[in-house]
């Protein structure tokens, strides 16, 4: 018996106990439409009972030495590692991930927990020469950072295990406690890691569990003044939100993005057109860097249309436990009407369908649209879907201002054979990052990761989250 046919109903993680809610809903298959489990639809009130124990526990995290942190962190490592499959499971059942690309994310989590291990033993500050002022001189100066106290984690359901991974272990690598709120559709995949970390060791209350709406349980977490930081990933509306609220709290946002490559001219585009599928449509595109907009110089176009098209049109689509399946369902069917309003618009005001354009079920076929205008929704908003629209450009210089001409900014990329070109592009994106010879898609879990615009602020990346999730503080001698 697999760890999801196990499952008939969820409890709230509250103080290192699986507590009963007042009220549950079913959870169901974006695949199948079964239900997979009854969840808890927590209240405000149960909200504050997690956000009070993790209140109490950051004492004890904050004195946990740093060497008990990080083998924590390893001990899931290693349980994590043995439960892989199940884990992968998980991820293809609760949100419809083709398995393949479950088994990456869940081999990617392990990866980023062992990153959290080692950083949490390189938390440190730096001296100071105070005699470099010549009122500082016989004075002796060091910064040390401190864990903040509570986090308030809200994750999104694209990738269940690995974002929160991205939130939890660098707050137990700095110390904090969490309150963890994961997306409505995707909590088992947080359960099973809280299920984890209780094995591994992890302090009574130092992680808590509540699941439910946003409009209760997050709206508690943001307000509550015990909560010290939120980080959250998720829609700029929602995240523009937080932000006002969020007051005096320190605030990590990872928001939208319609994410773009440019082809230079003289690019082979036989070594990039898998790639480019893979980036526009893994996970049914519902991925915050999927390949959505494709720039390229017009002397390719004709030829990456007649090569891409074909290579997109042998994905297969289908169950999420089929090891051969690339492309499965939208998370939800109101995502797969939105999807199909946006293709009928664009195609209504002058773009071309080249392949996709219909669904079948839940599932959107995976679709390439031509000469859609800027202002279609599928150019300028989030798609968060299998699409991706393909747009000649007479130069570089045309492509990084039709980049640029977005309200997101999250990543870029850029193939081209002239180092001058990939310089000048790096200067002139305004995005958080650039992929050089690689689409937007590329993330690995050490490296800085956010976006400017209305693609958020602050950076994840476990070191740079450790940054985040701590407070300087300067501690000066008098030597006299």
């Amino acid at each position: 018996m697999t760890y999801v046919e196990k499952i008939t109903k969820k409890n709230l993680l509250i103080n290192g106990e699986w507590t009963e809610a007042k009220a549950y809903k079913p959870l169901y298959s974006p695949y199948s439409g079964e239900v997979l489990a009854e969840i808890p639809d927590a209240t405000e009130q149960e909200t504050a009972l997690a956000i009070e124990a993790a209140d109490r526990a950051k004492r004890v995290m904050a004195k946990l030495p740093a060497y008990k942190r990080a083998e924590i962190l390893e001990n899931l490592v290693q349980l994590l590692k043995e439960r892989a499959d199940e884990a992968a499971e998980i991820i293809a059942l609760e949100a419809s991930k083709p398995i393949t690309a479950a088994k990456g994310e869940v081999a990617r989590t392990i990866e980023t927990y062992k990153f959290a291990a080692e950083e949490a033993k390189r938390i440190h500050g730096d001296t100071l020469p105070l005699d470099a002022a010549s009122g500082g001189v016989n004075r002796l100066a060091y910064t040390v950072r401190e864990p903040l106290g509570v986090i308030g984690a809200i994750t999104p359901f694209n990738f269940p295990m690995n974002l929160v991974a991205h939130k939890v272990g660098p707050a137990i690598a700095s110390g904090n406690t969490i309150v963890l709120k994961p997306a409505s559709q995707t909590p088992l995949s947080a359960f099973f890691i809280a299920e984890l970390l209780q094995q591994a060791g992890l302090p009574t209350g130092a992680l808590n569990v509540v699941t439910g709406s946003g409009r209760v349980v997050g709206e508690k977490i943001v307000n509550d003044d015990r909560v010290s930081m939120i980080t959250f990933t998720g829609s700029p509306a929602v995240g523009i939100a937080i932000r006002n609220k969020a007051g005096l709290k320190r605030a990590t946002l990872e928001l939208g993005s319609n994410a773009a490559v440019i082809i230079d001219q003289g690019v082979d585009l036989d070594k990039i057109i898998l790639r480019c599928v893979e980036g526009a449509f893994s996970f049914q595109g519902q991925v915050c860097i999927s390949l959505q907009r494709v720039y390229i110089h017009e002397s390719l176009y004709e030829e990456f249309i007649e090569k891409f098209v074909p290579a997109v049109q042998k994905l297969k689509i289908g169950d999420p436990l089929d090891p051969e399946t690339n492309v499965s369902a939208l998370i939800t069917p109101g995502d797969v009407e939105r999807s199909l309003e946006w293709i009928h618009e664009a195609a209504s005001s002058g773009a071309t369908i080249a392949t996709g354009g219909k669904a079948e079920g839940n599932i959107l076929l995976p679709t390439v649209l031509v000469d859609a205008a800027a202002d279609m929704k599928v150019s300028c908003q989030e798609v968060f879907a299998p699409i991706v629209i393909v747009d000649k450009v007479t130069s570089v210089e045309e492509a990084i201002q039709k980049v640029n001409d977005s309200r997101y900014g999250l990543q870029a990329g850029i193939y081209t054979n002239d180092i001058h070109t990939a310089l000048n592009a790096i200067d002139a994106l305004h995005v958080g990052g650039v992929m050089v010879n690689d689409i937007p898609t590329f993330r690995v879990d050490n490296m800085p990761y956010g976006g400017v615009k209305e693609s958020g602020n602050g950076r994840e990346g476990i070191k740079y989250a450790v940054e985040e999730m701590t407070e300087l503080k300067l501690v000066v001698w008098n030597r006299n």
